[in-house]
């Protein structure tokens, strides 16, 4: 077996492949042995109960999935009592994502975190800055940065999870980095909208978030992007991987590790089958998987 790990910043992953918060959950590992991924990541947190959007909030759509689930949560007491304590013991490290509509609120947070015995924290930018007229922090750098600037009195690894939707993510990326982040996941999902037969919106919440195939080139892209400005720094790449050729395609952008959505949906066994095709591309090559090539 040859040495998988890869580091991502002060975090060592078993591996490369991690899933992506919002498409996994700890019954998995009644499916597989969730010891065998590189890190765990649950579903985005958010600071009390939210119900999420209405249904229908998922779709298939050109290959992909369209989603506005509208990150649901049960609150910080639910996930600490409940949710977290499935996910440690499993011998890998826990990342947590976390999501809120202030600076503040992220900050928050990240308090009630420490300690825990988590890894790292993903700071998910994809919410709505209800301080800033509701756009989402991850669209511009300054909201970017200020959030991560409230969260970075943590020791926890910082990780921040940027859009695809913005204009310019590599400044997005650079000023998250600044401000402190350890390291970045790119991407998340892009936005867009389906209509049934009958011309009315698919989703209740009308527009949704694009995952799975149809977006990996566009995530490939902000990837490339993101390595070119930040050449260092610790990307985990995301986006429509479901293949040992998808996971070579980001490192070969300039990632070092991927995180698996949508394609665990439809193939619940995505990520060990991608686990063990990584093992033996290295084993054929003779290389570690860090020694991958990243060629951005």
């Amino acid at each position: 077996m040859p040495d998988l790990t890869v580091p991502i910043g002060a975090v060592t992953l078993k591996n490369p492949v991690i899933p992506a918060s919002g498409t996994f959950a700890a019954s998995y590992g009644r499916v597989f042995d969730l010891g065998r991924l590189g890190a765990l990541v649950p579903k985005t947190l958010m600071p009390g109960y939210r119900p999420g959007h209405p249904p229908n909030r998922l779709t298939e759509t050109g290959g992909g999935l369209l989603n506005a689930v509208g990150i649901p949560s049960d609150g910080v007491e639910a996930f600490l009592t409940k949710t977290l304590p499935a996910y440690l013991g499993w011998g890998t490290p826990v990342i947590v994502s976390i999501s809120a509509d202030t600076a503040a609120g992220f900050a928050e947070l990240i308090a009630a975190l420490e300690g825990t015995g988590i890894d790292a924290i993903e700071l998910n930018l994809s919410c709505p800055n209800l301080e800033e007229g509701g756009r989402s922090f991850a669209l511009d750098p300054a909201a970017s940065a200020e959030v991560v600037a409230a969260c970075r009195a943590t020791a926890l690894p910082l990780w921040a999870k940027l859009s695809p939707n913005a204009e310019d993510i590599a400044a997005v990326a650079a000023a998250s980095v600044e401000a402190g982040a350890d390291a970045l996941i790119v991407a998340n999902t892009l936005t867009g909208i389906a209509f049934r037969r009958d011309g009315r919106p698919a989703l209740a919440n009308v527009t949704g978030g694009l995952s799975g195939m149809p977006v990996k080139p566009v995530n490939l892209r902000c990837t490339y992007q993101v390595a070119q400005k930040l050449p260092g720094v610790p990307i985990v790449g995301c986006g429509g991987i479901a293949t040992l050729q998808d996971a070579l395609d980001y490192m070969a952008a300039g990632a070092s590790a991927v995180a698996v959505g949508s394609a665990t949906f439809s193939r619940p066994l995505a990520m060990p089958n991608l686990i063990d095709a990584l093992a033996t591309h290295c084993t054929a090559r003779g290389i570690a998987a860090r020694d991958l090539p990243r060629r951005a």
